[in-house]
């Protein structure tokens, strides 16, 4: 089984591929905090009823935690082939951007992933953190894209500045006019968000000529969303996990 880590700013996904299907998928916190050896633990502890782990493809925006991750790797599965999506391994994506080592590589692991399911040009909506749109060419590059504040983060800043408003369940209302303070919240955040992804997604339509294969929306708060938006027309929650076991299969891994 490949072991696919993706390690973001809030949460960190895991899944085991068996071949080219994903066979399971965990989500955990992340805490730059967590040692090698606490990795470990909740590793050993999730996939303790799963087959033997072959193989280990890991992307990471924290770079805290990645170097724990390759001290626990190093100690716990030190004869498992490994790939760490850095400077020097093929991904096939392009970079064309002003300067291609800011880009997170979860956007690169998106871009291999859509370019390959959906073919190109694409748009990504990856709802984490912070809402990224990343942009793939018609040949599969990465051209860039737009952040946006995450929708968890703009809902906890809106509860910590204001007195009377608080963090309410992210579902759908009853309708966009809130009859309650609850329901006034969440028309505001999901129709809010469902008109930013449009709006944005409309205007890179037109910079890339008026048409796209697919907009697909992924990350952890995308089922939020997309039954609201009239632009996205696909989601796959593990794209960035599929990118990984993509890139992990054109490397020649590391024993």
């Amino acid at each position: 089984m490949l072991l696919t880590i993706d390690v973001g700013n809030t949460n960190t996904d895991i899944g085991l591929f068996e071949r080219d299907e994903l066979a399971i998928s965990y989500r955990i916190k992340t805490d730059p905090r967590s040692t090698a050896d606490e990795i470990a633990l909740t590793f050993r502890g999730l996939l303790a009823d799963d087959p033997e782990v072959t193989g280990v493809a890991i992307c990471s925006t924290v770079p805290a935690v990645l170097r724990e991750m390759r001290s626990m790797l190093n100690r716990y599965y030190p004869e498992v082939p490994t790939v760490i999506v850095e400077p020097g391994i093929r991904t096939g994506v392009g970079v064309l951007t002003d300067n291609p080592k800011e880009v997170g590589t979860d956007r690169i692991m998106n871009t291999l992933a859509a370019y390959t399911l959906y073919g190109g040009p694409s748009i990504v909506v990856d709802f984490g953190t912070s809402t990224n749109f990343d942009v793939v060419s018609k040949n599969g590059d990465f051209m860039g894209g737009a952040l946006a504040a995450g929708i968890e983060i703009s809902v906890e800043a809106l509860a910590a500045r204001a007195a009377q408003l608080r963090k309410v369940e992210l579902v759908r209302p009853r309708s966009v006019i809130g009859k309650n303070t609850v329901e006034a919240l969440q028309s505001g955040t999901v129709y809010g968000f469902a008109g930013q992804v449009d709006g944005l997604v409309e205007r890179i339509t037109q910079e890339l000529g008026g048409s796209v294969n697919a907009v697909v929306a992924t990350g952890g708060l995308s089922k939020v969303v997309r039954a609201e938006s009239r632009t996205i027309t696909a989601h796959e929650p593990a794209l960035t996990l599929i990118g990984l076991r993509l890139v992990f299969d054109k490397n020649e891994p590391n024993a």
